[in-house]
């Protein structure tokens, strides 16, 4: 295609026809991009045509566009200005695969977690209206977000306020994994219903002799409401909140998508626009299996053994055993290894949707009940949970089994996916044990001691472990000596990277090592009996210094009497945006170089 996109502006001047050539140039882009950097497939291919008819409508970036998730947002980033820096998605130097308002001024929003569009457009709504602004707010958001609790909290500011947010329901029937829940059930109620397809269509012919942006669309749809609703639609849940719908619309339509959107900026109050798409479309494999393509590795690869997969195992075979084993997943059914279980006890198994408070309080309640429940949840999501954790979960001891994935730095998805605050907001609770697997049998011996532990427990790792190693049996509350050195060092390693950074260091220094696999509680003997003899200490983890284990350490040392140096080796203060594992292991200082360094100083 000849046609440079370098603004919004550039797709104004273009036709129908040369709109629908535009889409299938941005589909090859993002299919060639995403396969060899990696990143969110399904999802994009679906929302191409939505994203073009949104930039030809609405003057960005006056206009605010909010993408929830944001993980749809690849032909936005395309259409603002950033398709020569496309080649580095989800790299360093490159693009960030999610909106980030530091990025361009077209982002006006950061979105890496689900269900929070709607609040951020009903804000800038707000905004507008109160400092006199002419600007158009839409808020593009899945049905899989809006299984999300905080979704239906601004739907209902939204009725109520009554501001002119345009809410753009963009339905694929999926998030990451198949959406649950009477949502869901009632979204595909409209857009299965048989006459409501028939009675559209008869609309849409009535439609036909008005010019493509003549008034008059909304208006018909208007007068056609009352009856579609009273004979096809049982449910009004969105017009009993004071938003007024439209649709079902074909989301890959690129002439419909710019008509409704066009009549919908007329409108002075919030709207919803139902927007049925594919998601993966024009990639067979894709559209066929959108939930093992909605996120995918780069050509590279990711290395060694998943953790993920260890656990799915595991609970398989602990539910043949023990009926009362639960899995629980906030959408994540395959990335967190419980796909396999799904099919092999489906009684056992709750995806709960794009959910994690109610997955917390829910998990609560079933082992209040007697059950054994796994709530399976990757630790940046896990943080939206934190009040369930500590309030439904802690104050009553109720055992519940957290397995938390990606914990520690995450590479390729950035900033908002980081998983290097949990072993911090999961140690300041009380009750709650925290343990730390360097590799997968040590997992597995740790899901084992779970079944039979009657409070709550936290289990962190991240993706992947490259060694595996013999183990010591696990004794609750104490650590494993994996090296016994000559010097007063020793250093403690909580997880499997701590580990691997200490074992290389001890090429160079003959320094002692345990592997901390309890960071909560502490094991106190271990630490009184070493102060006592003199060691200095240093403190490994993949987490924030503040309130993680290190300073736990040093504050039971110092509260101890011990005179004892222990030194923190840790992520600091700040946010961490590096798109790889190892950069941002190194620009954190959690290194060989490093720890030798440090090793030397305290010799």
């Amino acid at each position: 295609m000849d046609i440079e996109i370098k603004t919004p502006q550039d797709i104004k001047r273009l036709n129908i026809k040369q709109l629908n050539e535009l889409c299938g140039h941005f589909r090859e882009r993002i299919i060639s991009t995403v396969e060899t950097n990696g990143g969110h497939l399904s999802s994009n291919l679906g929302a191409i045509e939505l994203s073009v008819a949104l930039h030809y409508v609405f003057d960005c970036p006056r206009d605010k566009i909010v993408f929830d998730v944001g993980h749809q947002a690849y032909t936005h980033k395309l259409i603002t200005g950033r398709g020569d820096m496309f080649d580095g998605l989800r790299k360093n130097g490159g693009i960030s695969g999610f909106p980030l308002p530091g990025e361009s001024e077209y982002d006006p929003f950061i979105a890496g977690h689900a269900s929070t569009s709607l609040s951020v457009a009903l804000g800038f709504a707000e905004a507008a209206a109160r400092l006199d602004r002419d600007e158009h707010v839409v808020a593009v958001i899945g049905d899989g977000a809006l299984t999300g609790g905080l979704a239906y909290e601004a739907l209902n500011a939204i009725g109520s306020e009554r501001l002119p947010v345009i809410i753009v329901l963009n339905d694929n029937n999926m998030s990451i994994s198949k959406n649950v829940g009477a949502m869901s059930k009632y979204l595909t109620r409209l857009r299965l219903s048989k006459r409501y397809i028939r009675m559209k269509s008869e609309i849409k012919r009535a439609v036909s002799i008005i010019p493509l942006f003549g008034d008059g669309v909304l208006s018909l749809l208007d007068k056609s409401k009352g009856f579609l609703k009273r004979v096809v639609l049982s449910n009004k849940m969105f017009e009993e909140m004071g938003i007024s719908y439209y649709g079902p619309f074909d989301g890959h339509n690129v002439a419909e998508l710019i008509d409704m959107f066009e009549q919908a900026k007329k409108k002075n109050g919030p709207v919803i626009l139902h927007v049925i798409t594919d998601k993966g479309k024009g990639l067979s494999s894709a559209a066929n299996d959108p939930e093992h393509s909605h996120g995918i590795s780069s050509c590279e690869g990711s290395r060694g053994e998943d953790f993920s997969a260890v656990l799915g195992e595991f609970l398989i075979e602990a539910a043949n055993r023990d009926k009362r084993v639960t899995a629980i997943t906030a959408a994540m059914s395959i990335g967190t290894g419980l796909e396999k279980f799904a099919t092999a006890h489906p009684d056992k198994f709750k995806d709960v949707g794009i959910a994690e408070e109610h997955a917390v309080t829910y998990s609560a309640a079933l082992a209040a009940g007697g059950l054994k429940p796994y709530f399976a949840v990757y630790s940046t999501f896990l943080q939206r949970g934190f009040d369930e954790l500590l309030h439904d979960v802690c104050i009553c001891g109720y055992p519940v089994t957290f397995c938390i994935d990606r914990a520690g730095v995450v590479g390729a998805d950035g900033v908002t996916h980081q998983g290097v605050f949990d072993l911090s907001y999961l140690s300041m609770l009380p009750g709650m044990t925290v343990m730390c697997p360097t590799d997968g049998d040590e997992l597995k011996a740790m899901l084992e001691f779970s079944l039979g532990f009657d409070a709550p427990l936290a289990i962190r790792y991240p993706k992947s472990y490259v060694v595996t190693r013999k183990h010591s049996p696990i004794e609750y509350g104490k650590w494993e000596t994996v090296r016994e050195g000559g010097s007063r060092v020793t250093v403690l390693c909580a997880g499997g990277r701590a580990l691997d950074v200490a074992e290389k260091a001890a090429e160079k220094s003959d320094i002692t090592i345990v592997n901390a696999r309890f960071v909560k509680p502490l094991d106190e003997a271990f630490l009184r009996a070493r102060a006592e003899r003199g060691d200095a200490f240093i403190t490994v983890e993949d987490n924030i210094a503040r309130g993680g284990f290190g300073e736990s350490v040093a504050v039971f040392l110092n509260k101890s009497g011990y005179g004892a140096k222990c030194v923190t080796l840790a992520h600091g203060d700040a946010f961490i945006d590096d798109r790889t594992v190892e950069g941002g292991l190194e620009k954190s200082g959690i290194t060989e170089e490093n720890l030798s360094r440090l090793i030397k100083s305290l010799e």
